[in-house]
């Protein structure tokens, strides 16, 4: 992944989409509206935030990248393993659906999702033309909800699995994720004896890695091309929202994809 700079807004975006004809932003924290504890670039709407502070900052992102805010589809992330195949914006004012992964075919429609330490996973298949974008806590990790996500490509778009790419982002690591035996337990329960290995003890304490439970599901599901960013949202809180960091006073950075390309010559 490589920081990106655009007029007081910073990115990253990862090496496996370039030349791909897809844009991508994992927005840092920088660049916004908001004032502390969600200074600045928080896209979250429910965590107590200025909600015009809010919007500007959506609005905003919009602006610099060069992308129409009535092209945006987004949704209500609930933790579970809803996946949206959708082929059209979400209108200003309808009510947002409840999901936690979203994928679309159309390069009107720019996705948008909100993260402070689970895991974005960003998907693209080059050859049928598809991206989509995940949502991964330790529930819908537990509950596989990337192999949801490429059940869903096959079935909506008829994607091999083979040939989707996906790039797993910013998100807290393993050292500062400290959970409860009921998550290890979840995770034995879904994965059997393979849910062991995603975790390290400490003085009876369990401490689970996220980055490690979605490369194996995405592997399972015979994805083969995948990268790992390795950055730990609670680590680089001057870049990152982190909720665990945070004390759960903490705001959202956002995940934009879009298969317009604003910055490519030919991409009209």
């Amino acid at each position: 992944m490589a920081f990106v700079e655009k007029d007081g807004l910073r990115y990253y975006q990862f090496e496996s989409f370039k030349g791909l004809g897809v844009f991508h932003a994992v927005l840092t924290r920088e660049g916004g509206y908001s004032k502390a504890p969600f200074k600045s670039l928080n896209f979250g709407g429910t965590v107590g935030d200025d909600p015009e502070a809010v919007l500007k900052n959506h609005q905003k992102v919009f602006r610099v990248l060069n992308f129409n805010f009535q092209s945006r589809f987004d949704v209500w992330q609930v933790h579970g393993t809803n996946i949206i195949c959708t082929d059209s914006p979400r209108e200003l004012n309808e009510n947002h659906q409840k999901a936690d992964g979203i994928l679309t075919d159309n390069p009107k429609v720019t996705l948008f999702m909100r993260f402070a330490d689970c895991v974005p996973i960003l998907l693209m298949d080059p050859v049928k033309r598809v991206i989509g974008i995940v949502h991964a806590g330790w529930q819908g990790t537990a509950n596989k909800i990337a192999q949801k996500a490429i059940k869903a490509l096959a079935e909506c778009y008829g994607s091999n699995p083979a040939d989707v790419m996906a790039s797993v982002g910013p998100s807290i690591c393993q050292e500062c994720y400290q959970v409860g035996s009921e998550v290890f337990e979840a995770f034995r329960k879904s994965f059997g004896l393979e849910g062991e290995k995603f975790f390290s003890q400490n003085h009876h304490h369990f401490y689970l890695d996220l980055w490690e439970a979605n490369r194996f599901t995405l592997e399972q599901a015979c994805v083969e091309q995948i990268e790992v960013a390795g950055l730990c949202t609670a680590c680089h809180q001057e870049d990152w929202f982190s909720h665990r960091g945070g004390k759960g006073k903490t705001g959202r950075f956002g995940v934009l994809m879009s298969l317009h390309d604003p910055e490519s010559p030919g991409d009209a």
